[in-house]
């Protein structure tokens, strides 16, 4: 059968995997926005649905005022004797800490934290032993991928951090994965840094405890020389076996606008590829080593249908599991509704590294229309944002001023905070928002009535991270600003040609 990559659409960076039974489970990172580490599961590698996140209380995360890209970096995702467990890194407060939970389905524990530095921890477990990894650096200054032992119900620290692997020379070495195969221990990692260099490079030995040696063909996987190839930035994975005994890897990469537009602004997104090992018990990755859009394999039923939704309504999502706030909600200015949602303003905006009200489903392809009805009551301003971080987004808005209700197009690109156009509404209080988007250019128009204005044109390439920096992608978010200001967004939908 053939599948298309990526197997997860949009912001999902970050992918780790487990499985239990003949289920898979696979969690991501989720920085500044909450609930933190979304969580999906999956009985045939290709399709997933998501279940809840791991972290869904202020006390389990620190979130207040982190900046853009900043709070929870990568996770890893593990099941040790009956027990699930989650380690990440709140970057923000350079803390790494694990939860764990007996269902998946309910409530994760406190965090347990490890006094070790780095980023993107891992787990792996040996009989009764837990064994902490994240990266380091040695004492000139080098990177390294550090190891400790810990008592898994206190997260104590039983031996000391102690180098393990430099990695091939790339910089920015990361996300550090252990696994025991047929007598190896393989030590993987990401090298080249999370963009157009981004690789995977692994090395294995006889002992937990190395010395590592690298496989002599580094990196195992990279897309670093298809230039002008839609699929960039391939790293950080994380290895599964299947239900037949067959290895495959998950791994971020990105989509690029377009074959010579080097700008990614969806995020990074979960892709998958074959692993085969060979006789000697050194593996490959990929299609020659590199993550292809199609993949065409007999590993996976021919009758497994790879399943595409293509429209997302409010009645057709969850709001805990599909949608997201920025930083810790203040949950009194949100009415949930089955088909309605109506947000209460504060004098918090968009452009602050805060908590406006502002509730945001990812945008996961190139190509959608995207539309809501919305109505304003007690002045203020309500609408769609497109929203990349505090510094860039695009507003498309009604707001009040005095008695006359306007339209705003409004682009935030750095410094640059533009009013585009702005159209007095006679009479009304409410309209019709939308937006239609395509892989280089995002169109703006509202609908009163029988009316229809177009209020103009935005490149997707200014909310990219190659404009703006950081580790997220575009949200499509519903907002309220201004203090008192209730809004109700109805009839919301957001469809993928």
């Amino acid at each position: 059968m053939k599948f298309n990559n990526p197997v997860v659409k949009g912001f999902y960076p970050d992918p780790s995997v487990c499985k239990v039974g003949d289920t898979y489970y696979l969690a991501c990172s989720s920085f500044q926005f909450f609930p933190g580490v979304p969580l999906f599961e999956s009985k045939d590698l290709i399709n997933w649905e998501p279940i809840g996140h791991a972290l869904t209380r202020p006390s389990q995360i620190m979130l207040e005022k982190v900046n853009s890209s900043g709070g929870v970096f990568a996770p890893t995702i593990r099941h040790n004797n009956g027990r699930f467990y989650m380690t990440t890194t709140n970057d923000t407060t350079r803390q790494n800490f694990y939860v764990w939970t007996d269902d998946i389905y309910g409530e994760w524990s406190e965090p347990i934290y490890i006094e070790q530095g780095g980023i993107d921890p891992d787990l792996y477990f040996e009989g009764d032993r837990a064994y902490f990894m994240s990266n380091g650096s040695d004492e000139d200054g080098r990177g390294v991928i550090l190891q400790c032992e810990i008592d898994i119900a206190t997260g104590n620290k039983l031996t000391p951090s102690r180098p393990l692997w430099k990695g091939t020379g790339g910089r920015y070495l990361e996300s550090p994965h252990m696994y025991h195969i047929n007598g190896w221990y393989y030590l993987m990692a990401a090298e080249g840094g999370t963009e157009f260099g981004h690789m995977i490079t692994y090395a294995r030995s006889k002992s937990l405890h190395g010395p590592f040696e690298a496989y002599p063909h580094n990196p195992v996987l990279t897309n670093r020389n298809l230039g002008g190839y839609e699929i960039q930035a391939i790293g950080h994975g994380d290895l599964i076996q299947d239900n037949e005994g067959n290895w495959w890897i998950f791994h971020l990469g990105f989509r690029q606008i377009g074959q010579w537009i080097a700008y990614h602004h969806l995020g990074r997104e979960v892709f998958l590829a074959p692993v085969t090992f060979d006789e000697d018990g050194w593996f490959t990755a990929g299609h020659n080593g590199t993550t292809r859009s199609v993949i065409e394999t007999v590993r996976i039923a021919e009758h497994v249908v790879q399943q595409e939704k293509k429209l997302y309504t409010m009645s057709n999502t969850k709001w805990d599991l599909e949608w997201v706030y920025l930083r810790h909600p203040r949950v009194e200015n949100y009415k949930l509704q089955d088909d309605c949602l109506t947000l209460t303003g504060t004098e918090v905006t968009l452009d602050q590294a805060d908590t406006p009200t502002f509730l945001a489903i990812r945008q996961r392809d190139f190509n959608a229309a995207i539309s809501s009805d919305v109505a304003l009551k007690n002045n203020g301003e309500a609408g769609i944002t497109l929203y990349m971080d505090e510094s860039h987004h695009y507003d498309l808005a009604i707001r009040q001023r005095g008695a006359q209700l306007e339209a705003v197009l409004r682009l935030n690109i750095g410094d640059i905070k533009h009013e585009q156009q702005v159209v007095t509404l006679d009479a009304a209080q409410s309209a019709k928002l939308h937006i239609e988007a395509t892989h280089e250019r995002y169109s703006f128009s509202i609908q009163v009535g029988e009316q229809s204005i177009q209020l103009g044109t935005a490149q997707t390439k200014y909310l990219s991270s190659e404009v703006a920096g950081g580790f997220t992608g575009v949200l499509i978010g519903l907002y309220a600003v201004g203090e008192g200001a209730t809004a109700e967004f109805s009839e919301f939908v957001c469809e993928y040609q």
